[in-house]
């Protein structure tokens, strides 16, 4: 490896050790075995390497995410078995994810010192979105349309964190995959069901309407 490929790794190795804060660029040099000129020529500085190398971190996690990787996807996209056997493989990832997530929440909850730092890691964000889309719906990220991304990747993303959290705080009362698709199985017959009532009041009134006064 050259030296930019050199202080990536160690840069990963550092966060997953110290955290973003705490993290020196002495650390990372030390670890990489390159030196300080290094970081400023491949990264611009410090936080710039570490920024790239917790979305590497990141990556790493959602690569183990999707199922094809451990075996094939056995369920039809947009069925409610899909949505269960990707949750399924994601929830599968999170012991051996757990410092990343810790490391994760740690820039969560930074203050401005950290403000460059954050807009860079909302764009990675976005790109979360559209790989959470395609596994669920099946349909390439390049594919995608925007407004897929924006909302049912949005929605994927809000439960992910969620389930990060919980993971987190007590592993053994996480939801699982399997409470997240009766969940949402409830809510869509709950949404068909009043659908259903909403065009039958609305036939009740036009044909109200149309009867002879």
């Amino acid at each position: 490896m050259g030296h930019r490929e050199d202080l990536l790794e160690g840069a990963k190795r550092c966060l997953l050790a110290k955290g973003f804060l705490r993290t020196t660029a002495r650390d990372i040099v030390k670890e990489s075995g390159t030196n300080l000129a290094s970081i400023g020529y491949h990264y611009g500085s410090k936080d710039a390497l570490l920024v790239q190398a917790y979305i590497s971190l990141i990556e790493g996690v959602g690569e183990r995410f999707d199922p094809g990787l451990g075996g094939e996807v056995t369920q039809p996209p947009g069925s409610l078995e899909r949505f269960q056997e990707v949750w399924a493989s994601i929830i599968r990832t999170m012991p051996e994810s757990r410092a990343i997530w810790l490391l994760s929440f740690e820039l969560m909850f930074q203050d401005e010192r950290l403000e460059e730092v954050r807009k860079l890691l909302a764009e990675a964000q976005k790109e979360g979105r559209a790989g959470l889309a395609a596994m669920f719906s099946g349909v390439p990220e390049a594919d995608l349309d925007q407004e897929a991304v924006e909302t049912e990747g949005r929605l994927y993303q809000t439960l992910l964190n969620g389930l990060m959290v919980q993971w987190l705080f007590d592993p053994d009362s996480a939801t699982t995959a399997e409470q997240l698709t009766e969940g949402l199985r409830r809510i869509v017959e709950a949404a068909a069901g009043a659908g259903s009532r909403q065009r039958g009041q609305r036939g009740q009134r036009a044909r109200g309407l149309g009867s002879p006064r």
